[in-house]
C-alpha cells in the first residue's frame, strides 16, 4: 500500500483501510515500511485506532527507524521492530561543536533560528510566523544551551556528510595536482575549463580515511572509497531492534551488522513481544507441500495458492508440472520421473507353470506314442496307419508342445522372430499331414468308384512330398513376414502404471498373419472330414479325423476372441497362457483322437493287430483281393466286406441293400470287383459290364497304404 503524503480532512481514514486491509491477510503478519518518520507516526496512531497492536512485526528503514517521532506514544505499536540503519561512527568533536552555537553565533545558517525554536518550544523575536511558532508564547533570549539532559540527540549519519565533503575535497586536490602547474594556488584554467564527467572521474577514484577514524570506531578505522559503478560507497549496515527491556521501558539496541556482504545477526536479542518470546510467522500463503504447484494470485507477488499435480506429473519448476512419459511415474517427492519395473512372463510363475505342465505332459504322451510306433513298426495296425505322415505328424505335435518354452521366456528380438516362425509352422505341419491324409483316403475311394486304375500320388514318397510342399508354403509366408515386418521385443503401456515388455506381434494383431495359412488347412481338412464321413468302416481313421477337425475348430473359435482381447489388456500373463494352452490343446486333441485307438489295440489287444484280424467275416466267409471270387447274397440282406492289399489292412465299412443276386466272376487279372443290381461277364483278364452301383478297390501295389 501506498502511504498518503497529503495532509486534510481524511488523512486519518485513509490510514485507517491501510490497517483494514493488512488485518484481513492473515497469515501476512510481517510488513516492510518505507516513509518519512511523520507518515510512520500516522500509520502507528491508526493502528491503535483499529486495535491492531500486537498484530504486526514492523520492517522498518532507515528513514524512519529510531525516530523519537515514530515510537513517543506508540511504543507498544512500535514493539518489536527490526530495521537497518548505515553504519555510521560519530564524528569526534561535532557535538562540542553543536551544542556550542547559538542564533547569535550561528547567523550564516538561515534555518539555524527555526531549529533553535523547535528545541526550545518559544518564539525568536522578529522571526517570521510559521504554523511551528504560532502557538510558542515565550521569547527566545539566545542564552538557553543545548544538552543532553535537555533533549538532544545527535544526528547518527553525520558520517555520511562529512563523508561526502572529504570525496569532494580530496577529488577536487586529486584534480588540481593533475592539471594545474607545481605550485599553483587556486583554481587554475585548466580546471575551470573542465565539466562536470572530469571531476567525476576523480571522484570515482577517491580513497582516504574518514573523519570518524578512531581505534574505538566500530568500523575499525574504515577507508572511504567507492566499489560500485554506480558510485556507491560500500554496504555497511547496523541492524536495530525496538524491544521493551522490562514492563514499560523500551529502547532501540543493535542486534546486527551487514558488512563486506556478510550479515551477523543475534537472535537471542531479538524480542518482537515482551508478553510473547515467540517469533511471529509471516507468510501470505503456507507453503506448498510435496508434489504441489504454487498458482500465484493475480497481482500479487507473494501470495498464491497450492494446486497437486495430478497423479502422473513431476514438478519441474515451483508454478509447472508436466507428465511423466509413457513407462515412467513420479517419485514419493514428485521431483523425478523414474521407470517402471517391466513385466514379462516369467518362467517360474504360475501362469508359466501351469502351461508348462500341460506341455511336458503332452511332449511325454508323444515321446511314448513315437516310441510304441517305432517299436511296433511293421506291425499292421502301424503299417495301415501311414507310418511315415504319423512321424511327421507326431513332429509337429511335439513342436506344438515346445511352442509353449518359448512363448513363457523374457521377450528379446530372437524369440520374437522364434515365436513369429514357430506358431504358424507348428500347425502347418500338423495339419499339412492331416489333409494329406484325408485328402488321400476321399481319393482313393473316389477313383475306386469310378474305375480300376490306380490313382496317383498316393506312394509313402509321394504322401511326403505333398506334406512338406503344404509346410513349405508356411515357411514362405514367414520369411516374407519377417522381411517386411522385422520382430522386435518392445514396450507395451496397457496403463499409465504398467510397462510390459512384450513382443510388438502380439500386441498389433500381428500373429494373425502367422495363423491365416493353418486355418485355411483346418477349414480345408474339415470340409475332407465332412466329404469323408460315409467311408465304411474299415476305413473308420476318416471318423477320427473328423472328430479331431470338429473340436479343433470350437477350441480355434474360443482361442481368437480370448486371445486378441486380453493383447490389449494389461494381463499379459493371460495373454500369453492363452495361446500356449490353445496350441498345446490343439496338439492333445490331434494325439488323443488319432493316436489313442492305434495305441489301445497295439498295447491292450495284440490279438487283433494281426493281418486275419483285418479280413472281412461275415456268414459267406472270407473275401480276398487276389483270389477268383463269387460272391452271393440274398435281397435286402447287409453285406460286410473287408478288402486286404499284400501289404496292409484297412477296414472299410459299406453297406447296400442287395436287391438281386448277384455273380461276378473275373479272369486272371488283378482286379477284385463286386457288382450290384446288375449282371456282370468276364471277358479275358477283365471286367466288362455295366452297374448301377459299382465299387471298385484294386490291390494296386505293395507300397500303398490307406
Amino acid at each position: 500500500e501506498r502511504l498518503s503524503k497529503d495532509s486534510g480532512i481524511g488523512l486519518d481514514s485513509a490510514y485507517d483501510n491501510i490497517v483494514k486491509k493488512l488485518v484481513v491477510k492473515q497469515n501476512a503478519r510481517g510488513v516492510i515500511v518505507f516513509g518519512s518518520d511523520q507518515e510512520v507516526a500516522m500509520l502507528m496512531k491508526a493502528v491503535k485506532r483499529n486495535n491492531a497492536t500486537g498484530l504486526f512485526t514492523w520492517i522498518g528503514s532507515d528513514g524512519w527507524s529510531a525516530r523519537s517521532l515514530v515510537f513517543a506514544g506508540n511504543e507498544l505499536q512500535v514493539e518489536g521492530t527490526l530495521s537497518v540503519q548505515p553504519s555510521a561512527s560519530p564524528v569526534p568533536g561535532f557535538d562540542d561543536y553543536f551544542l556550542s552555537l547559538t542564533p547569535k553565533t550561528n547567523w550564516r545558517n538561515p534555518w539555524f533560528i527555526e531549529y533553535w525554536e523547535h528545541y526550545f518550544k518559544c518564539k525568536w523575536p522578529d522571526s517570521t510566523v510559521t504554523p511551528y511558532n504560532l502557538n510558542y508564547e515565550s521569547l527566545c533570549t539566545g542564552d538557553e544551551r543545548m544538552s543532553y539532559e535537555n533533549g538532544y540527540e545527535p544526528e547518527g549519519q553525520l558520517q555520511f556528510v562529512s563523508d561526502a565533503v572529504l570525496a569532494f575535497a580530496y577529488a577536487l586536490r586529486d584534480m588540481h595536482n593533475k592539471l594545474c602547474p607545481n605550485g599553483y594556488r587556486g583554481v587554475c584554467p585548466q580546471m575551470r575549463d573542465s565539466d562536470g564527467s572530469v571531476l567525476l572521474n576523480y571522484l570515482r577514484e577517491v580513497s582516504f580515511q574518514g573523519l570518524d577514524h578512531n581505534k574505538s570506531s566500530s568500523l575499525d578505522n574504515h577507508e572511504f572509497h567507492f566499489t560500485d559503478p554506480d558510485g556507491d560507497g560500500p554496504a555497511r549496515y547496523r541492524i536495530i531492534h525496538y524491544k521493551q527491556l522490562s514492563e514499560g521501558q523500551f529502547d532501540w539496541i543493535k542486534v546486527g551488522e551487514y558488512k563486506d556482504g556478510n550479515l551477523e545477526l543475534n537472535l537471542s536479542e531479538v524480542q518482537f513481544h515482551l508478553s510473547d518470546p515467540i517469533i511471529p510467522t509471516s507468510v501470505c500463503s503456507q507453503p506448498c507441500e510435496r508434489g504441489q504447484v504454487k498458482a500465484y494470485l493475480e497481482g500479487e507477488k507473494c501470495c498464491f495458492h497450492c494446486l497437486n499435480c495430478t497423479r502422473y506429473q513431476v514438478l519441474i519448476s515451483e508454478t509447472q508440472c508436466i507428465d511423466c512419459p509413457d513407462g515412467y511415474l513420479p517419485d514419493a517427492d514428485k521431483m523425478n520421473c523414474e521407470p517402471i519395473p517391466e513385466e514379462y512372463m516369467r518362467p517360474d510363475s504360475i501362469w508359466s507353470i501351469s502351461a508348462l505342465l500341460f506341455s511336458w505332459t503332452g511332449i511325454f504322451i508323444t515321446l511314448f506314442v513315437i516310441f510304441v510306433f517305432i517299436k511296433y513298426n511293421d506291425t499292421p495296425v502301424v503299417r495301415a496307419s501311414g507310418r511315415e505322415l504319423c512321424f511327421v505328424l507326431l513332429a509337429g505335435i511335439l513342436m506344438c508342445y515346445g511352442m509353449t518354452f518359448i512363448l513363457v521366456q523374457k521377450p528379446s528380438d530372437f524369440l520374437c522372430g522364434a515365436q513369429k516362425a514357430g506358431i504358424g509352422f507348428c500347425f502347418a505341419v500338423v495339419y499339412s499331414a492331416i489333409l494329406t491324409k484325408t485328402n488321400r483316403i476321399s481319393r482313393i475311394f473316389k477313383a475306386g468308384k469310378q474305375s480300376a486304375r490306380r490313382p496317383s500320388f498316393i506312394s509313402p514318397k509321394s504322401q511326403l512330398l505333398i506334406c512338406g510342399g503344404l509346410s513349405i508354403i508356411q515357411i514362405f509366408i514367414v520369411v516374407v513376414w519377417l522381411a517386411f515386418s522385422p520382430p522386435k521385443a518392445i514396450h507395451f503401456y496397457p496403463t499409465r502404471e504398467d510397462n510390459h515388455l512384450v513382443c510388438e506381434a502380439s500386441i498389433n494383431a500381428g500373429y494373425f498373419v502367422a495363423f491365416l495359412y493353418p486355418i485355411f488347412l483346418i477349414v480345408v481338412c474339415t470340409v475332407y472330414a465332412v466329404l469323408t464321413r460315409k467311408i465304411p468302416e474299415a476305413f473308420n481313421e476318416s471318423k477320427y479325423i473328423g472328430f479331431t477337425m470338429y473340436t479343433t475348430c470350437i477350441i480355434w473359435l474360443a482361442f481368437v476372441p480370448i486371445y486378441f482381447t486380453s493383447s490389449q489388456s494389461n494381463h499379459i500373463a493371460l495373454n500369453l497362457t492363452t495361446m500356449s494352452v490353445s496350441i498345446s490343446l490343439s496338439a492333445t486333441v490331434t494325439l488323443l483322437c488319432l493316436f489313442t485307438p492305434k495305441v489301445y489295440i497295439i498295447i491292450l489287444h495284440p490279438e487283433k493287430n494281426v493281418r486275419q484280424s483285418m479280413m472281412p467275416q461275415n456268414k459267406y466267409g472270407t473275401v480276398r483281393n487276389n483270389t477268383q471270387m463269387t460272391a452271393t447274397a440274398t435281397l435286402a440282406t447287409t453285406s460286410s466286406i473287408r478288402v486286404e492289399s499284400a501289404t496292409q489292412s484297412d477296414e472299410y465299412e459299406m453297406s447296400e441293400k442287395l436287391n438281386t443276386r448277384c455273380t461276378t466272376s473275373c479272369g486272371n487279372g488283378s482286379a477284385t470287383k463286386v457288382s450290384v443290381g446288375t449282371q456282370t461277364n468276364c471277358n479275358g483278364n477283365g471286367c466288362l459290364g455295366s452297374t448301377n452301383i459299382e465299387l471298385v478297390i484294386n490291390s494296386w501295389d505293395k507300397d500303398i497304404q490307406l
